[in-house]
């Protein structure tokens, strides 16, 4: 089934490229998503009338995701867990806990945006922040030990 993408795809194609891709993922998932049209001429139409819409809107979005990139430029975040042998935490570090942090420091980032594994030892790691398709920030994470951090509190 011929299809128009409305919407970027990742592993698909752009907006606006034409495919062919299987009837059941075209009626099951593109067309009810929003993300495609079937490729008629009346929807070929309809699309050339949207994307001028749709430019504004993705430069707007893109200069709001800049904006906040230039907030969370050179951000460290620091976690302190409890850790057993080999440094290994009891627990781990999520992205929710990294959209947590940024929120206590004013930034509201959803989780589902912050690209991290999930953290399980001591050390100093990187998130990365996708606020826009084209706007990605780094943000660093150092996980320390409560032991380090009691032991540093009674040689001060």
């Amino acid at each position: 089934m011929k299809v128009i993408l409305n919407d970027h795809v990742d592993q698909l194609g752009e907006r606006g490229a034409t495919l062919e891709v299987k009837p059941g993922f075209a009626r099951n998932y593109l067309i009810p998503k929003g993300l495609a049209y079937e490729a008629t001429s009346a929807n070929l139409a309809r699309y050339k009338q949207e994307t001028r819409r749709w430019e504004q809107a993705q430069a707007k979005e893109k200069g709001e995701a800049e904006h906040i990139a230039g907030q969370l430029a050179g951000i460290e975040l620091t976690f302190v867990r409890r850790s057993g042998e080999g440094d290994a935490l009891y627990g781990s570090v999520t992205s929710s806990d990294v959209a947590d942090a940024l929120a206590a420091r004013g930034l509201a980032v959803d989780r589902r945006r912050i690209a991290l594994e999930h953290i399980k030892r001591v050390g100093t790691f990187t998130a990365e922040v996708k606020l826009h398709r084209e706007v990605r920030v780094p943000v660093t994470v150092h996980v320390r030990s409560e032991a380090e951090k009691q032991g540093q509190g009674s040689e001060a």
